[in-house]
């Protein structure tokens, strides 16, 4: 018995729901704890509750509002610039005189992985997912098959995420991944990615051997994360075909890749990183050779503050956290843990920082008349090496676990460690430590871009 005229949904009553405040209550928490200090995400959900509360047009104007805040916010502007950065450093350039415009990429039909540790699985799993034919190389058949079977979980992962399941990813087929320990059978590839653990006598042996195997025009990558490619590259009787490809982790799942010239690399060496990271998915960004690079040296004087934090009377979790609310996917002491803190300790150890080269009388709190913090290296000497051992700064459920928990062990032992070097503990507010940790970060890349180690401030953001 109604006329047939047009009805307008936007003119209906909005629908009382019966517990409509409590399932909002709810999803604000949700998207809170999602959106990690976002504007937009709590936004949108401020539209989405006008909407339920307001009439059609009332919610549209409520909804302008507040896309007008996201327009002019701080936070859409850092966003546009991120944005034009990640497409900026594909206009790579060196102090040489190379550049993008005149480089051309050598095409990568067949490439190898040397190491099927951590970053070699996650780097295999890149490379497979980017169709790119490749042998998986280790030094022993004990080596071969514990990481083979660790690839090929990870691969099963990767296809069932993609649609039409394994059969996208073609990794049974022998032709597309091959696994071996025989080194001659890279004679035929057109890049080799090394990413064996950073040990600089295992790497030179390693592209020592590569020039004499590789064919002339094959380029040979290191996965390092702070050697010098210099002195890699003068292990090889072609230096102008050497190039870091920092990967990180996890490797198939990071989209940053660092791309790092040495004095002899060529423009065309260059390019063809550059074409791979592309291939890969990935945002390649070339940087110069120094100790650390980009990625790692701006990290080492941040990491270093948050230690001592922890010295002066902070908690790991203290710290994560206010970082963490702050806009990081992962606080500092998280994110050593996922990396492993034996990584660290190593390389501190070839540094004599630590460990038996460190002359005898050094003050446990000083190097070279600066600051250091030894607690790192105290925690991996007592076997706490993060995620892969349950324990590091924080506890896990289990050897790989992932679910971060605060450990008394280490509140009491950082405790006992203050009492030992006459520290005295006080109470540092969230932002002492958001300053300290990011300042230094902050610092450190303005030494870099002063160096000319970055061609522009871009490629560090």
């Amino acid at each position: 018995g109604q006329p047939l005229r047009p009805r307008r949904l936007s003119l209906k009553q909005v629908p009382r729901l019966p517990n409509m405040e409590a399932f909002l209550e709810e999803a604000l928490v949700k998207v809170k704890r999602q959106a990690r200090g976002c504007l937009a995400p709590e936004l949108c959900f401020q539209a989405v509750r006008a909407a339920t509360e307001s009439p059609f047009a009332a919610g549209v104007r409520r909804e302008r509002e507040l896309f007008q805040v996201l327009l002019s916010s701080g936070q859409a502007q850092a966003l546009q610039y991120a944005f034009f950065a990640e497409r900026a450093v594909r206009r790579w350039a060196t102090p040489g005189g190379a550049c993008w415009s005149s480089a051309a990429p050598q095409p990568v039909r067949r490439a190898a992985v040397i190491g099927l540790g951590t970053m070699g699985r996650g780097i295999v799993t890149s490379l497979v997912k980017a169709n790119i034919p490749l042998v998986a190389l280790e030094q022993d058949l004990e080596n071969l098959n514990k990481g083979r079977k660790a690839v090929m979980l990870l691969l099963e992962r990767e296809a069932m995420k993609m649609e039409g399941g394994a059969q996208t990813l073609d990794f049974h087929n022998p032709a597309r991944l091959q696994f071996t320990v025989d080194f001659d059978v890279l004679h035929d590839v057109d890049l080799v990615i090394e990413a064996v653990f950073e040990n600089m006598a295992l790497k030179k042996e390693i592209f020592h051997k590569l020039s004499k195997i590789c064919k002339p025009g094959a380029l040979l990558c290191t996965n390092t994360s702070a050697l010098n490619i210099d002195e890699i590259a003068s292990a090889t009787n072609r230096p102008q075909q050497v190039i870091g490809t920092h990967f990180f982790s996890p490797a198939h799942v990071m989209r940053l890749l660092e791309i790092i010239y040495g004095r002899h690399t060529s423009p065309t060496a260059i390019a063809t990183a550059m074409q791979l990271a592309k291939a890969l998915k990935k945002v390649g960004v070339v940087v110069g050779n120094c100790f650390g690079f980009v990625g790692n040296r701006m990290m080492f004087p941040y990491v270093q503050q948050a230690v001592f934090l922890l010295e002066e009377g902070s908690r790991p979790e203290t710290v994560d956290q206010v970082l963490e609310d702050f806009g990081f996917k992962i606080g500092p002491f998280r994110m050593s843990d996922l990396a492993g803190l034996d990584v660290g300790w190593r390389s501190r150890k070839d540094q004599g920082l630590t460990g038996p080269s460190l002359p005898v009388g050094t003050p446990a709190r000083q190097r070279h008349g600066q600051r250091y913090s030894p607690l790192p290296d105290l925690l991996c000497e007592q076997g706490r090496f993060g995620q892969k051992t349950a324990r590091g700064w924080y506890l896990y459920e289990r050897a790989g676990g992932r679910t971060a928990t605060p450990d008394p062990w280490l509140h009491n032992f950082l405790s006992q460690y203050r009492d030992n070097h006459g520290i005295q503990t006080r109470f540092i507010d969230q932002e002492e430590i958001l300053e300290r940790c990011l300042f230094s970060l902050i610092n450190e890349g303005f030494a870099i871009l002063a160096e000319g180690i970055a061609s522009g401030p871009e490629h560090l953001d």
